[in-house]
C-alpha cells in the first residue's frame, strides 16, 4: 500500500491542511480543513479520483473556521474530532488508544494537550517514511500558544518533550501553521534547535518563555471557537459583524 500525501496552505491564517489517502481504496481524509479553501480542497480530491471519507481536526481552532460541516454537506464525508473536545456534531470520536482508519491506512492519534486541553497529533507511515502532523502543538522552531482554551505550558512541554521527541529522529514534522514559508521539519531538527523546546530546555525556562510572549488576542476567536464547536456552523449568537465570515462565498 502506498500513501498519497499532499500539503495545502491557506494564507489568511497561515494554516496547513493535509490530504492523506489510501491508494488501495481511494479513501481520503482532510486534516485541519479551512472554510476559505473549501472549493480548492474538494477540487483536488476529485481531480485525484479520491473519495473524501473524513475530515479530521487536531483541535477546536481559534484562528479559522473548519470546513468540516460544509464538506460533509457536499461530499458526504464524516466528521472526526478528538473525543476530549466533547463536540456533539462529530461522527467519529478520536482517542489515542484507537487507530484512525482510512481505507487500509491507519493514522495513529497522539494525545498532546497544552495548546488546548484536547489537542491531538496524527502519525502516518508508508514503509520507511514516517511523518507526524503536529497541529498547533509543535511548530517549526516554535509551538502553539497556551494562554486560552484551557491551555497549559506545563502540559505542552510534556506533550512535546515526552511524546513527540520520543519519536525516531528522522520522523518528519508537518505543522498546522507556519508564518515564514517553511513546509516541513523533523524530530531531530526540533530537538536540536527549537528555541523554546530544544534539548536542554527545562520546564521553568519554557514556562517563562511562554509567559513573556505577549501575543495579541486572536482576531477570530470569538467566532471561530463557538462555530468550530458546531463543526464550522455559525452560532445563532455570532458576534455582530462577524456573521459573514461563516459564508464561504465571501472568504478568500
Amino acid at each position: 500500500m502506498a500513501v498519497l500525501f499532499r500539503q495545502l496552505f491557506e494564507p489568511q491564517s497561515s494554516t496547513y491542511t493535509y490530504l492523506i489517502a489510501c491508494s488501495d481504496t481511494g479513501q481520503a481524509v482532510l486534516v485541519d480543513p479551512v472554510l476559505e479553501t473549501f472549493d480548492r480542497d474538494l477540487k483536488i480530491v476529485r481531480e485525484l479520483g479520491l473519495t473524501l471519507a473524513y475530515t479530521l481536526d487536531s483541535h477546536i481552532h481559534a484562528d479559522h473556521l473548519t470546513s468540516a460541516l460544509k464538506l460533509k454537506s457536499v461530499a458526504g464525508s464524516q466528521i472526526a474530532l478528538p473525543a476530549a473536545a466533547d463536540v456533539a456534531c462529530a461522527d467519529v470520536l478520536v482517542r489515542e488508544e484507537n487507530p484512525f482508519t482510512v481505507g487500509n491506512l491507519k493514522l495513529k492519534a497522539l494525545f498532546t494537550p497544552g495548546h488546548t486541553d484536547h489537542h491531538h497529533c496524527y502519525m502516518v507511515e508508508d514503509g520507511p517514511w514516517q511523518a507526524v502532523l503536529t497541529g498547533d502543538c509543535l511548530l517549526i522552531d516554535g509551538c502553539g500558544r497556551t494562554d486560552f482554551q484551557s491551555g497549559s505550558s506545563t502540559e505542552l512541554y510534556a506533550s512535546v518533550r515526552e511524546k513527540l521527541f520520543a519519536l525516531p529522529d528522522d520522523t518528519l514534522v508537518y505543522p498546522g501553521h507556519d508564518y515564514k514559508g517553511r513546509c516541513v521539519s523533523s524530530i531531530a531538527q526540533e530537538r536540536g534547535r527549537n528555541p523554546r523546546l530544544k534539548d536542554g530546555t527545562d520546564l521553568d525556562t519554557f514556562i517563562k518563555i511562554m509567559d513573556e510572549l505577549d501575543l495579541p488576542y486572536p482576531k477570530k476567536i470569538d467566532l471561530a471557537v463557538p462555530a468550530n464547536m458546531l463543526c464550522g456552523q455559525c452560532p445563532a449568537d455570532a458576534p455582530k459583524g462577524m456573521e459573514r465570515l461563516c459564508d464561504v462565498s465571501v472568504q478568500g
